[in-house]
């Protein structure tokens, strides 16, 4: 009886761990941090890293950027090429005193921004700024180590592919810059969106003595080590679903078990295929899901005026014939978005920056989003972080280190430590933004402000101004220029101050 018990436990072991083993587990996904919603909606293999269309006042350079600044080995003195790209057209010169507007590059190439961040060329006549765009080492034509595929391949490589050596790069950069112009006296307002609005509010607080203050649009730095709920993000676009139409919120929100039971049966996932026109046949019903739910985040992430996708996406859903499929009203959906194509690609090609992405997430960018069975419109999708790990091990060999974000720079009771040293940041945001959820939403200090609208989308402050611009987001942008205005201000009094010696 023993014996026969024994064995009965042993056949149930192996089948755990057949099972859990045997069952490819999908790798997790953290949406992607970008300012402009052309780098994300469109096929990302479609943009072109090239410089070489903007207009002539964009001068490009390249500076001989030092490989690791926190180690003193010898390969720590090696250089790399790192490109940055000055406006100098609205420059009121050294002897002015002008401001140096600096954007601080993300997670792509830099080309794709400098046309796309208008909040740049737009008040840059007003304050006579010099401009400058700086390109995040290993994108663009930043990369101290061959092709991206190359890098992520090489263990030790990688390893100088981190946000504070980003940071450090653009102290260096902006020190040499103002060396170049002789414009020791010109403060720097660094700007920044999404990733890049964190790398402005963290350069800020690192680097006080380079930066005078900080533009930091949509930066989600309250998304690491369990601070925001991970269901914070997927929350938000639910919101902005049941916001825009509860039919279209709750015809989505059935959608996934529908999927999941057609697939389920035989020849399902060729109807689903057919269904939805997919350009290559569906492997299983995760991959259908997978794109759907990306192309609903989307939407509510970019959910600008005077489109508001997400209501283009609800009007296709809402709109379909009386008494349609509900996965007929789904496609419809993705076609008022997508319009009328002949196929509709559901397969994530990789491309260098959702490659460079994707290292980012499983070093130090360990962004604990997810969501559980009915707390969203979404799918069960919980973060656990040990199959985080898990899968990051497999493919690098190292660990992701979860804590590490808020241990060098902060994020845990953050309003009762910046308020004490920490100044000269706007942490903008528009709440219909999905990773608002993470962002700072009440003033800290008198210095450290939180700038906010209620139907704003990701980073759009700093995209440039349109004529179809509703009044919210215009007072939104002034509001912004005006504290910058207030910082500059101070500046050259305290100064003035100094140079007659006096207090400042």
């Amino acid at each position: 009886m023993n014996r026969l018990f024994l064995f009965q436990w042993f056949l149930l072991l192996l089948l755990f761990i057949f099972t859990k083993t045997s069952i490819s587990s999908k790798p997790h996904k953290i949406p992607r941090l970008t300012p402009l919603p052309k780098n994300i909606i469109q096929d990302p293999n479609t943009i072109t890293s090239s410089s070489s269309n903007l207009p002539k006042e964009f001068e490009t350079y390249y500076y001989n950027q030092t490989l690791d600044h926190f180690n003193y080995g010898p390969k720590s003195y090696s250089i790399f090429k790192q490109r940055y790209i000055i406006n100098s057209k609205y420059w009121g010169g050294s002897n002015s005193s002008s401001p140096i507007f600096a954007y601080l590059g993300a997670e792509a190439p830099i080309d794709g921004d400098i046309l796309g961040i208008g909040f740049l060329t737009d008040f840059a006549p007003r304050f006579k700024a010099l401009l400058v765009y700086m390109e995040h080492r290993y994108y663009g034509k930043s990369r101290p180590f061959g092709t991206m595929e190359e890098v992520l391949k090489d263990e030790d490589t990688r390893g100088y592919f981190n946000s504070e050596q980003a940071i450090a790069d653009y102290a260096e950069l902006l020190l040499h810059i103002k060396e170049k112009y002789s414009a020791q006296n010109s403060p720097i307002i660094v700007i920044g969106g999404s990733y890049g609005g964190m790398l402005a509010s963290w350069f800020r607080m690192k680097y006080p003595h380079i930066a005078l203050g900080a533009l930091a649009s949509s930066a989600p730095i309250l998304y690491f080590d369990n601070i925001t709920p991970q269901n914070g993000y997927y929350s938000i676009v639910s919101k902005d679903f049941k916001e825009a139409s509860k039919s279209c919120y709750r015809t989505i929100r059935k959608s996934w078990s529908i999927i999941d039971k057609i697939a389920s049966r035989k020849n399902g996932l060729s109807y689903l295929s057919r269904k939805f026109k997919t350009c290559s046949h569906l492997n299983d019903s995760f991959e259908l899901k997978d794109y759907l739910d990306t192309t609903y985040a989307k939407v509510a992430q970019y959910n600008n005026p005077p489109s508001y996708p997400v209501t283009v996406v609800c009007g296709g859903i809402d709109g379909a014939p009386k008494g349609s499929h509900i996965l007929d009203r789904i496609f419809a959906g993705i076609v008022a978005h997508q319009g009328n194509q002949s196929c509709y690609n559901t397969s994530n090609i990789p491309n260098e920056t959702s490659l460079g992405w994707e290292w980012q997430t499983c070093s130090e960018m360990v962004m604990p989003i997810g969501r559980g069975k009915k707390d969203t419109m979404f799918f069960s999708s919980p973060f656990n972080l040990d199959d985080f790990i898990d899968d990051c091990k497999s493919k690098y060999g190292v660990s992701p280190r979860p804590h590490w974000i808020t241990t060098y720079y902060g994020g845990h009771d953050i309003k009762l430590i910046l308020h004490k040293f920490a100044s000269n940041i706007i942490f903008s945001n528009g709440l219909r933004d999905p990773y608002s959820c993470a962002g700072v939403l009440k003033n800290i200090s008198h210095s450290l402000q939180a700038v906010y609208t209620r139907n704003g989308s990701h980073c759009l402050d700093i995209l440039s101004a349109k004529p179809t611009d509703p009044e919210w987001l215009t007072m939104q942008r002034n509001t912004e220029v005006e504290i910058i205005e207030g910082w500059i201000t101070k500046y050259h009094a305290d100064l003035n101050a100094l140079k007659h010696g006096k207090k400042p």
